[in-house]
């Protein structure tokens, strides 16, 4: 009969470190705190989604996950690297190695609500642009690459046209096919459909549905209710600048703790 080997109780088992983790999050524009002291943690693979109505800081917090806006104050840690900040004479944080978030900016895909297309580009160029100029690719292997992914959403055969002559549909599928020539770590979605049409949501859900499905690790900003609970892993709530109430998609959307949460799902139903 064979033993089982079992670790001795000294060795701590260490789970791996979160692809992204933010700590104790607090942001102030002037006088007013939009962010009072957020915690999340993304997993290797995880979806998590975040909701909450106009102004709870669901933007604000997720553009501090890359630096487009400055905590100030608060821990950010994007593959268990702590992305340095220092604060001026008068408590102002500022970012403490710019090499440092370029190299870490590189490896998150970031979408906006608004494509934030350059249109004096093709489809093509747009794509192409950064892992030339920033990851160092050759013209002919960011083409190779580009066009691969501009296939995969359904733009192959515009990719020799200009953003002003797209639907906003195809122009946020083409923002996703330039945020995933990167190779990122993990993809940032800021409110990815609120500026399409109602009939152009479905194809941009479909792109982002299939990333899910691939595994990949994605913080994803979101309105659309049923989308969120389809694809999380996990939902987080926020409520003027908190977490109010955090778990798996089942739990917030059928079995809601906090009257915030009740009152914000029955009013989006």
């Amino acid at each position: 009969m064979e033993t089982a080997v079992r670790a001795p109780d000294n060795v701590a088992t260490q789970a791996p470190a979160p692809a992204i983790e933010l700590k104790d999050i607090h942001k102030s524009f002037g006088p007013i705190e939009v962010l009072k002291g957020i915690s999340l943690r993304a997993s290797e693979g995880e979806v998590v989604a975040i909701i909450g109505g106009s102004g709870s800081g669901k933007s604000t917090l997720l553009r501090c996950v890359n630096m487009l806006e400055i905590p100030t104050s608060g821990l950010v840690r994007v593959r268990g690297e702590e992305i340095g900040l220092k604060a001026d004479r008068r408590g102002k944080s500022f970012i403490a190695d710019l090499k440092q978030i370029q190299r870490i900016r590189s490896r998150l895909g970031m979408v906006f609500q608004s494509f934030n297309l350059w249109q004096h580009m093709t489809l093509r160029e747009n794509v192409i642009e950064v892992p030339m100029h920033v990851l160092g690719q050759s013209r002919d292997e960011a083409i190779a690459i580009a066009d691969a992914l501009l296939e995969r959403v359904g733009l192959y055969e515009k990719r020799d046209v200009y953003p002003a002559f797209l639907s906003g549909g195809q122009q946020q599928r083409a923002a996703i096919a330039r945020a995933l020539a990167i190779k990122p770590d993990a993809m940032l979605f800021d409110e990815p459909t609120s500026a399409l049409d109602p009939e152009l949501v479905g194809e941009v859900l479909s792109v982002i549905r299939d990333l899910a499905r691939e595994g990949r690790t994605m913080i994803l900003v979101t309105h659309e209710m049923g989308f969120a609970r389809e694809v999380a892993n996990k939902v987080v709530f926020l409520h003027q600048g908190v977490v109010e109430e955090e778990g798996h998609p089942t739990s917030i959307f059928n079995a809601p703790t906090s009257d915030r949460l009740r009152k914000f799902i029955s009013s989006i139903r």
